[in-house]
């Protein structure tokens, strides 16, 4: 047996790697259709980052506050199919096995059709080192990796806006001023979200060129049916029929709630260095980026 068909732990690997609010969530909504395409009922695993950035990610007490939260009692007797709730559960108790380790991460893809690629989209995988990527392929038979850029000013305000309404607490974009808004979006959990440059950096010090496919939500919403196409010729796949409602649709939108006029100006020489960052790395950035 040669090192190319040598067995590996977790075979064809397709992970995405945000930006947060940035359309990771409307891919996998499309992509999941794909029948060469095995996602678990958990878009975001969070695996890799629990392993090389921080072991809490998945604790038991975290992984229990999940699997209760949106596995355990979400479906309704009258009207749930017992089969999906039987496959659920059964995902749940791979999901909450021990240890957490790589065979507990290959153990939550099943691939029940015989799928190609398993598919885990975490954008927390944007801000692992790069000497994680190399770990992460030699583990696999063949690595895919995506990572998704929008405005960043349209996305730093729609990441705002989702933290805040989850959190419950969007009535303070009502009462703070622009300097308390400033501080909170320059949080650790929040800012690193906008550092495109930083995280092509990384992705692509620890990725070689045919594993790594940057891509622009613009694009996405402009042409959806283009950029799927790119993706599916990417991971090498047969292009799939995809319902054009599906293809049309906004998901996870945050609230609707205008941004200021003052917001643009808080990050305006952050936007300008971000911008030729991505520029740095060879990508043309789309022309709304730089009205």
């Amino acid at each position: 047996m040669t090192a190319q068909n040598a067995p590996t732990v977790f075979g064809h690997l397709f992970l995405s790697a945000g930006a947060m609010k940035a359309g990771t969530t409307w891919l996998y909504s499309v992509l999941e259709q794909h029948p060469e395409l095995h996602f678990t009922p958990e878009k975001e695993l969070h695996y890799f980052y629990h392993r090389y950035v921080d072991d809490r990610q998945l604790s038991d007490p975290a992984r229990l506050r999940l699997a209760k939260e949106r596995y355990l009692e979400r479906f309704d007797p009258e009207r749930a199919n017992p089969d999906r709730v039987r496959a659920n559960l059964h995902w749940v108790a791979a999901y909450l096995s021990r240890p957490v380790d790589d065979l507990w991460y290959r153990g939550l893809f099943t691939r029940p059709r015989g799928e190609l690629y398993a598919c885990d989209f975490s954008n927390l995988y944007a801000h692992l080192p790069k000497e994680a990527w190399p770990r992460i392929r030699a583990g696999c038979s063949r690595l895919r990796v995506i990572y998704t850029m929008r405005h960043p000013v349209k996305r730093l305000w729609s990441h705002v806006k989702f933290h805040l309404q989850v959190t419950g607490q969007l009535e303070k974009l009502d009462q703070w001023s622009p300097e308390e808004l400033n501080r909170f979006m320059r949080r650790d959990f929040l800012w690193p979200n906008a550092e495109y440059g930083a995280a092509l950096r990384r992705m692509r010090a620890g990725l070689p060129e045919e594993c790594f496919l940057p891509l622009f939500y613009e694009d996405m919403r402009s042409e959806p049916l283009a950029v799927l196409r790119r993706i599916e010729s990417f991971l090498g796949l047969d292009p799939a029929s995809y319902p054009e409602a599906l293809i049309n649709r906004q998901v996870n939108a945050s609230a609707s709630i205008p941004m200021p006029d003052f917001f643009p100006a808080l990050v305006a020489k952050d936007v300008a260095r971000i911008i030729a960052e991505v520029r740095a790395e060879g990508l043309e950035v789309p022309e709304s980026w730089t009205r």
